[in-house]
């Protein structure tokens, strides 16, 4: 069916990428691996937790007798990904870095590195399916819902999900960690399975804003003007957000009053930017833009999947617009939001 068997693995030396190579040669292909090297906010801890990840993919490698290479794009991923970041927040927009890194670094880079050895096919530990369906390549939910990736890469053309092999959207995690035990493989429990973000540790995420984008004190009030408390800047918050405000009882991010430097909050949750239609740019088809309104299902953050349906617009103007049957809650600018028909990604957006 593939032909040439070749087929490059993006490779962290953690349970999902390594199994990854382990279901590949069960399945046939030849894999080789490559590990991709990036930038990080403090780069003193990113050379020894880097290191260790290589040195660990490297005996996995070795145990599977797979080439292991080392790719450098640090300086690709730090104007991509941590620019990217750091822009959004400066413009009190809710960035995500993940959607981003898979369309503009992660999954360019393989690619890119995979034509220039004459290779066609890229795999990665990602959980999501991929079936073919009359010469049509679908991107479709996972095998186990609570690990299905289909958000992250709902950014994907076409000609991308084509040559995309993803082996663990067949299996749960639970799976992975079995077969992993089964075929004698443990290096993955010296890895940290599980961060915030690649780049910056959850604890010092308020460093970096504050290193990058200062501090500017103001006030935090509800929506009647009450005074509750101090804030140390607009860009350490997104539309929402409910931790870390450090005020008595729980409350919502709902706005920014830029001309004073207020933070506006409320205890609803209903009143945090609440919206029925949202507007998508820019956006991205996995198969081919509609020509008439389509119901479909959608997220509007990772994790969170809409109760109910919404009508996705034909694109206008370089926009799309989604219609929600129930008003939303905590719509944030600059976050994705993802559509499905059924179990198919049919693509997703940047809401504004």
């Amino acid at each position: 069916m593939y032909g040439n068997k070749r087929i490059v693995v993006g490779m962290s030396g953690g349970v999902d990428s390594s199994m990854t190579l382990v279901l590949l040669k069960k399945q046939g292909w030849d894999p080789i691996a490559v590990s991709l090297k990036m930038a990080s906010w403090n780069e003193e801890e990113n050379v020894a937790s880097t290191n260790e990840s290589f040195k660990i993919a490297k005996e996995v490698c070795n145990k599977l007798n797979v080439e292991h290479h080392i790719y450098d794009v640090s300086k690709e991923f730090q104007k991509e990904v941590i620019d990217y970041f750091i822009n959004e927040l400066k413009n009190r927009r809710t960035p995500n870095p993940c959607v981003v890194c898979n369309r503009n670094l992660k999954f360019k880079y393989l690619f890119k590195w995979a034509n220039e050895h004459g290779i066609d096919y890229v795999s990665t530990g990602h959980y999501a399916k991929i079936e073919e369906e009359n010469g049509i390549y679908l991107l479709k939910l996972s095998k186990d819902p609570t690990k299905d990736q289909t958000y992250g890469l709902s950014m994907f053309p076409q000609e991308w999900i084509s040559k995309l092999i993803l082996p663990l959207g067949e299996h749960t995690k639970k799976e992975v960690y079995l077969l992993a035990e089964k075929e004698g493989f443990t290096n993955y429990k010296k890895i940290k399975q599980s961060q915030d973000l690649c780049f910056v540790s959850k604890k010092d995420l308020p460093k970096m804003i504050e290193q990058k984008l200062g501090i500017k004190e103001g006030d935090i009030v509800d929506v009647k003007g009450k005074l509750l408390g101090k804030h140390k800047g607009l860009h350490f918050y997104t539309i929402g957000q409910t931790r870390k405000l450090n005020l008595p009882g729980k409350f919502f991010v709902k706005k920014f009053d830029v001309k004073e430097n207020k933070l506006i909050v409320t205890d609803k949750v209903e009143e945090t930017h609440t919206v029925d239609e949202i507007i998508l740019s820019p956006y991205n088809f996995t198969i081919k833009e509609i020509e008439k309104p389509l119901i479909v299902n959608a997220k509007i953050r990772y994790g969170d999947f809409v109760n109910g349906s919404a009508t996705l617009y034909p694109p206008k103007d370089g926009k799309l617009i989604i219609k929600f049957d129930k008003p939303m809650h905590a719509v944030t600018p600059g976050q994705f939001c993802v559509f499905y028909e059924g179990e198919i990604c049919l693509g997703g957006g940047v809401i504004n």
